[in-house]
C-alpha cells in the first residue's frame, strides 16, 4: 500500500508499518521460545546457538543492506519498497503449503486456553519478583535506553555533500553491508572466545569498548579524521566495522543470559516478555535520541550541534558501566534463578494434562542437535 498508492495519511501509513512490525514481531518471538526452551534443556549449547542465531541475522542484514541501497539509488523509494515485498508475499505463499498436524494433547477449549494463559501469567510473575531476574532485566532495559540512537542525524549528515562526506545512498548501503559482515565477525569472536567468559565481566567492558568506539563517530563529525590524512570513506568503514563487532559481542551475552532467566514450562512465554523489555529499552532510545536532537536543532540540513548530541551519547553509554552491579558474576552455564522455581513450574497436574511442561530428557535434545 506504501509503494503503490504513495502519499498515504499519516495515520493510515503508520498503520501499515505497525502491520508490518507487528507481523515480524510474531515470527521473531515464535522462534524465540524455541531457542529459550532448548536453551534451558541444554545449558552448554545455549551460547551456541545465539551465536548461530546471531550469524544468521547479521547474513540477512548484509544481503538487505547490500541491495538496498542500490534499489533506492536506481528505482527510488517507492520502487524498492515494491520490489521488497515481493519476498514477504513468497513467505505467505508458503504459510499455505507446510502442514502441521495437530497435537492430540491440545484442547481447543476456550477454558483450557484460559487456564493455560493463567499459568503463564502466574508464572511470570512469580518469577519477575526474584532480584536474580528483575535485576539483570533492568540492567538490559537501561543499557539500551540510555544508549540514545543519532542514527537519523548521522544518516541525513552522510548524505549532506555540503556539511558532511556527501556519500550516496548506495554508498552508505555499502557501507552498512561491510558493517554487516563484520557483526559476523563478531559472532565468530564471541563464539570461539568469549562464550564461557562470566556475564558480569564480559558486559562491562563489552560496554566500555561500546563507549570508547562512540568517539569514532565524534572524531569523524569533527572531521578531525581530514586532519589526521585519513579519508572519509576508509574511515567510515574502520568506524563501521569496530561498533558492529562491539555491538554484538555486547548483544549476545544479554540474550544468552535471557535465556538463563526463564523457568520450565513458561520458558518461551517469559523469554518473550525479556525481548520486550529489550525492544521497549531501543524503542526509548530512539524517542530520547529524536528528543535531543530536536532540543540541539538539528535537522535534515543544520548540523551544528550534532557533534554535542554525539558526545552527549557516547558519555551516557560509559555512565551505563555504574549499573553493571545488576549482573550477576555466574558463568553462562550456572542456574540463575532458584530451583524450587523449575520444579514448580515444571510440573504438570492432572488438571493441567493439556499443557505439556515437563522438557524432554537431555539426551533426546542432544541427539536431536
Amino acid at each position: 500500500m506504501v509503494a503503490l498508492i504513495g502519499n498515504l495519511p499519516a495515520a493510515l501509513a503508520l498503520s501499515c508499518f505497525i502491520g508490518i512490525a507487528a507481523g515480524m514481531a510474531i515470527a521473531d518471538v515464535t522462534i524465540d521460545a524455541c531457542i529459550a526452551t532448548n536453551s534451558i534443556e541444554v545449558r552448554s549449547l545455549a551460547p551456541d546457538m545465539q551465536s548461530l542465531c546471531g550469524f544468521c541475522s547479521s547474513a540477512g542484514a548484509l544481503i538487505g543492506y547490500s541491495t538496498s541501497g542500490f534499489f533506492v539509488h536506481h528505482l527510488g523509494a517507492q520502487g524498492a519498497l515494491i520490489l521488497m515485498a515481493i519476498p514477504p508475499v513468497f513467505i505467505t505463499v508458503l504459510g499455505f503449503v507446510i502442514y502441521e498436524m495437530r497435537s492430540p494433547r491440545l484442547h481447543p477449549e476456550k477454558q483450557k486456553k484460559m487456564e493455560t494463559l493463567g499459568v503463564a501469567v502466574k508464572g511470570m510473575y512469580q518469577t519477575i519478583k526474584f532480584p536474580q531476574v528483575w535485576k539483570p532485566s533492568l540492567y538490559m532495559y537501561l543499557s539500551l535506553a540510555l544508549s540514545i540512537s543519532t542514527h537519523e542525524g548521522q544518516f541525513y549528515w552522510y548524505t549532506d555533500p555540503k556539511a558532511g562526506p556527501g556519500f550516496s545512498q548506495e554508498s552508505v548501503g555499502a557501507i552498512y553491508a561491510i558493517g554487516a559482515m563484520a557483526s559476523m565477525v563478531g559472532v565468530l569472536i564471541y563464539h570461539k572466545t568469549l562464550k564461557d567468559i562470566p556475564f558480569r565481566n564480559l558486559l562491562f567492558f563489552a560496554q566500555l569498548l561500546y563507549g570508547a568506539s562512540g568517539m569514532l563517530d565524534l572524531i569523524f563529525i569533527l572531521r578531525w579524521n581530514l586532519v589526521l590524512g585519513i579519508p572519509d570513506y576508509f574511515f567510515v568503514i574502520t568506524e563501521e566495522c569496530i561498533s558492529r563487532i562491539i555491538s554484538r559481542i555486547r548483544w549476545i551475552p544479554m540474550i544468552v543470559l535471557s535465556t538463563r532467566l526463564c523457568p520450565l514450562g513458561i520458558e518461551g512465554t517469559f523469554f518473550a516478555l525479556l525481548m520486550c523489555i529489550d525492544s521497549l529499552g531501543s524503542l526509548t532510545s530512539k524517542w530520547a535520541g529524536g528528543m535531543v536532537l530536536h532540543v540541539f536543532h538539528v535537522t535534515r540540513t543544520d548540523f551544528t550541534n550534532l557533534w554535542l548530541v554525539i558526545l552527549i551519547r557516547n558519555i551516557l553509554r560509559i555512565a551505563t558501566l555504574g549499573l553493571i552491579f545488576l549482573v550477576p558474576k555466574a558463568d553462562p552455564s550456572d542456574a540463575l534463578i532458584p530451583q524450587d522455581i523449575l520444579i514448580t513450574h515444571s510440573t504438570v497436574t492432572s488438571d493441567d494434562e493439556g499443557l505439556e511442561l515437563v522438557p524432554k530428557n537431555e539426551k533426546e535434545v542432544q541427539s536431536f542437535f
